[in-house]
């Protein structure tokens, strides 16, 4: 028994009454993505994963052929855990895993606090992320009250501020500023993300009747001194270059 001959791309097609039309996709419909791509993908979500700390995307882009759009990756396998219990963030500048805001308060009871800071350290702590670069002597005049260097050398500690330099002025006092880990801490991409007068004011922490002509600084975290900074000796400091210790904070 003979075969017939195969018939050509052409003749299959005549056979089937023409060209195949590819129809545009629903739009409930969505495309699946290339192996390629779901494998960048996957590369990206497992260095993530297995980081101790928010990966930049320079070196995530270490992983793959120069040219390759790194931030359209990440932008991508962020919006794939939008909703999910976790999600993917942008912290100081750089992406991280963290659980959904939402769901935090599940995590509470097993969350382990390493430092318990007293209320000068935090007050303190929020006078500089919003007022920095800033000496103890205008932190001092700002809360009202003295602060002692222990309160300074606690936060120190923690390796959420850091020393920025000197002021240029009698004395001249250090200066002081947050670090990127202040950032990662408290989750912020960036230090404009510090609430705003009426964020404080909605959660209670400031007064509702506030006096008239009352602003909220504009935090700024540049690394570079400004006009009125000089860069820090590698001499020791002083115990009391900025004053003598305070007897009492409240």
């Amino acid at each position: 028994m003979n075969r017939a001959p195969a018939m050509t791309e052409d003749e299959t097609e005549r056979e089937q009454g023409g060209p195949r039309l590819l129809l545009p996709l629903p739009s409930n419909v969505i495309a699946l993505q290339s192996t390629d791509r779901r494998e960048k993908l996957r590369i990206v979500e497992a260095l993530l994963f297995a980081a101790s700390e928010p990966l930049a995307e320079a070196a995530l882009a270490r992983h793959f052929m120069q040219g390759e759009d790194v931030t359209a990756l990440l932008e991508e396998l962020q919006g794939l855990y939008a909703g999910r219990g976790v999600n993917l963030v942008r912290v100081a500048g750089k992406w991280a895993f963290r659980t959904a805001e939402d769901l935090s308060f599940l995590l509470e009871r097993q969350a382990v606090e390493q430092r318990r800071l007293s209320r000068a350290a935090l007050e303190t702590l929020a006078i500089i992320a919003y007022h920095q670069p800033v000496t103890r002597a205008e932190i001092e005049e700002i809360r009202g009250v003295s602060t002692s260097k222990g309160t300074i050398d606690v936060l120190l500690e923690t390796g959420w501020i850091k020393l920025r330099g000197r002021r240029r002025a009698p004395g001249r006092p250090v200066t002081y500023g947050t670090t990127e880990a202040f950032l990662e801490h408290f989750g912020f991409d960036s230090i404009q993300d510090l609430p705003g007068l009426n964020e404080l004011k909605g959660a209670g922490l400031l007064d509702s009747t506030l006096p008239p002509g009352f602003s909220m600084p504009n935090p700024d975290d540049t690394p570079y001194l400004r006009e009125d900074e000089e860069p820090l000796e590698d001499e020791p400091l002083a115990e009391d270059e900025e004053g003598p210790p305070a007897e009492r904070e409240e």
